[in-house]
């Protein structure tokens, strides 16, 4: 039987088109929306609704936290009727950090000043994005902005997440790295040189494992102050250079190719991107428009680079599946669910759908990046530390070799 079906679609000029057919099924809507020039974003029996579900996230210090906060609040109070002045002066109560409680108040300042609330967040670019402040500002012309806030909530409850599994994930396995070539380095430079004065005896026959361990002692502490010197410059340069447009490519693009931590971080980057996506088309946020904010977040400048490839292959009219299949940037899974959601007019939903996909490989990729790299820093240390002592037992073992 044929039903009536709301869309939203995205046009080859970039905006946003929306209104009913009728058809038996939404791939059937889809499709017709597709013959017509139109990239599917959104297809339902109903024009959705604006009832949301309130989630408090839990507190933590940090400007994130701080953001996190303010959304939550702010979408709780606005959904209980608050008027958006009186909401902003709440939230400045409630918040903990007097530096981020003067924020609040500033932002309160310049919206009674006339300005709009984006325009408001907008002068405060350090704790709120570009995307942030887009998100907020498509609420206000759309006068959905508790159903923004409860968005954007969800979205930088979820971006914090992944983003402190990744952190706390590569603790353990940098520590143990720390503990082992400083372990090294204290018995090269205070322990070994100690010990060589038992072999000063130019009768007394060395080892060979001990004669190059003291060897290696005697370079360390010749040279350890022009190394460290040239390891500064070359830190320097380094992070010089990746700081030019050219360098930071050349560096994101080699990141990407690391074993298992470039597919890691190339899964990441694809999450970061969908979640971003989602919220905002679901915001009604043009697709063009929401293409470049959300290349604007991406830490990897060659995956956010390929992301105008796919602008402008959305504005000649060819959808968003295939242009970034084209780019090779992305994972191919990438491409084909966004295909899915394109011939069955449900783009915004199949955009958080990769999200929570990516995130869970990125979780999976991590895990099994730790487990290989743990087990082989231990191994590296033991066997170098063990060889260093091994030459000391031999030393010992062989002090009365001496020639008479």
């Amino acid at each position: 039987m044929a039903t009536a079906y709301f869309f939203k679609a995205v046009a080859s000029d970039g905006k946003t088109r929306t209104g009913t057919l009728t058809a038996e099924s939404e791939r059937l809507v889809a499709a017709e929306l597709r013959r017509q020039g139109l990239v599917p974003v959104q297809v339902s029996a109903q024009a959705p609704k604006k009832g949301i579900q309130i989630n408090l996230p839990v507190l933590d210090g940090g400007r994130r936290r701080d953001v996190l906060f303010f959304t939550s609040e702010v979408s709780t109070l606005l959904n209980a009727g608050v008027p958006l002045d009186r909401t902003l002066s709440v939230t400045a109560q409630l918040s903990e950090r007097a530096s981020f409680r003067a924020l609040v108040t500033d932002i309160l300042r310049i919206l009674k000043s006339g300005k709009s609330l984006a325009d408001s967040l907008a002068a405060h670019p350090g704790h709120f994005s570009e995307l942030y402040v887009n998100m907020v500002r498509a609420g206000e012309a759309s006068g959905s902005l508790a159903l923004i806030f409860e968005r954007l909530a969800e979205f930088e409850r979820t971006r914090d997440d992944l983003r402190g599994y990744i952190v706390s994930s590569m603790i353990y396995p940098c520590l143990l790295t720390s503990v082992g070539i400083a372990s090294i380095i204290v018995l090269l430079e205070f322990v070994v040189p100690r010990f060589a004065l038992i072999f000063s005896d130019p009768h007394m026959k060395i080892p060979t494992p001990t004669l190059l361990m003291m060897q290696a002692s005697a370079i360390i502490q010749t040279w350890w102050l022009p190394f460290v010197i040239a390891l500064a410059a070359a830190i320097i340069a380094f992070t010089t250079y990746i700081r030019t447009v050219p360098g930071r490519l050349w560096w994101d693009t080699l990141r990407l190719r690391i074993p298992l931590i470039g597919d890691a971080l190339r899964k990441a980057e694809t999450s970061r991107f969908a979640r971003a996506m989602g919220t905002l088309v679901a915001s009604s946020v043009p697709l063009v428009t929401a293409i470049g904010i959300s290349g604007g977040i991406l830490n990897n400048r060659l995956m956010a680079g390929s992301l105008e490839t796919v602008a402008q292959g959305v504005k000649r009219g060819e959808g968003i599946s295939q242009p970034l299949q084209k780019t090779g940037a992305f994972p191919p899974l990438a491409g084909y669910l966004l295909a899915v959601g394109e011939e069955t007019g449900h783009l915004d939903s199949m955009f958080y759908r990769m999200a929570d996909i990516y995130e869970n490989e990125t979780r999976t990729s991590i895990r099994r990046f730790t487990s290989l790299f743990e087990p082989l820093i231990i191994l590296t240390m033991g066997i170098v530390i063990g060889s260093l002592i091994l030459s000391l037992l031999l030393a010992i073992t062989s002090i009365n070799n001496v020639d008479l």
